[in-house]
């Protein structure tokens, strides 16, 4: 049985995103996805944005509706988030092959494929594994925990008692106490939405994290690549970005100054400001 659940009001934020729901299949899985674009063959080049741990599709609405000048955003429910089913593995492997079976799903030719925390580890492993064609890939502030390099500097006791508070019912007032500095709309998505999320797929995503090293995959990530990371995150250090420079000089980094891990959040103008920039070189 499910830990996870939608209230009412949860459902009812989606009246208010300009986007419509699409859904593919990966395996067995049924997978969904918000679809800021025009209709096939509506001219912009497809981005598919891939959200974080703990954060469903529309948390990320606030970054999806400032692009769509540039690309056609396609926003996943994660596997285990949202209103996409739980899955048997939450390894990047499996996070992989679902961001291409919404490519095949969805008819998108040669996207960009961008992703924040998570969601860049898992586009930096769809790259690499190169069983679809894509323009380019964005990775912001991805984890670069791993094997002999530490802990994510989230516990997993925190992620679950975040998750325990949105089960039991918690509000944007609460959500702020942890999260001051986030635009209040995005407090309330968090409060209303957190509880779509499924503890195993939290534990085995954090899990991943300390087990499954970014730096694997980040040398062999095909270009144009583009590397965001917040001045003050404590996710991507100045030792691990010194890191990324020395194994993949042809990536282009840029640091979000005032921002920690949380970017788009933390400095919504200048996070949105470098990822526009990131996408204009690629579209040129």
């Amino acid at each position: 049985m499910t830990d996870r659940f939608i209230t009412q009001p949860a459902l009812a934020d989606l009246a208010d995103v300009p986007a419509r729901s699409r859904w593919v299949r990966s395996g067995s899985l049924r997978l969904h996805a918000l679809d800021y674009g025009d209709d096939p063959g509506g001219g912009r080049v497809p981005m598919l944005l891939l959200p974080g741990i703990t954060s469903p599709a529309v948390t990320m609405d606030f970054v999806a509706r400032k692009l769509t000048d540039l690309v056609r955003p396609i926003v996943p429910d994660i596997r285990g988030r949202g209103l996409s089913d739980d899955g048997d593995s939450y390894s990047l492997e499996a996070y992989a092959e679902d961001t291409e079976a919404w490519i095949n799903g969805l008819g998108l030719e040669r996207p960009v494929v961008a992703g924040h925390s998570m969601g860049a580890r898992i586009a930096a492993v769809t790259a690499v594994r190169a069983t679809v064609p894509l323009l380019g890939t964005v990775l912001v502030d991805p984890p670069m925990s791993g094997p002999g390099r530490g802990p994510y500097p989230t516990t997993l006791s925190a992620f679950l008692g975040q998750l325990e508070q949105a089960r039991r019912g918690t509000d944007a007032d609460e959500v702020a106490r942890a999260w001051p500095r986030w635009p209040r709309r995005e407090q309330e998505l968090r409060a209303r939405w957190l509880s779509s999320c499924g503890e195993e797929a939290l534990r085995a995503t954090h899990h991943g994290f300390e087990t499954e090293d970014f730096f694997d995959w980040w040398s062999s990530v095909p270009t144009p690549t583009a590397l965001l990371y917040g001045e003050d995150s404590p996710v991507v250090t100045p030792a691990c970005v010194e890191e990324a420079t020395l194994k993949h000089p042809q990536a282009r980094l840029t640091c979000i100054p005032s921002a920690g891990h949380m970017v788009f959040w933390d400095a919504p103008e200048a996070a949105l400001d470098a990822l526009r920039e990131s996408l204009r070189a690629m579209l040129a």
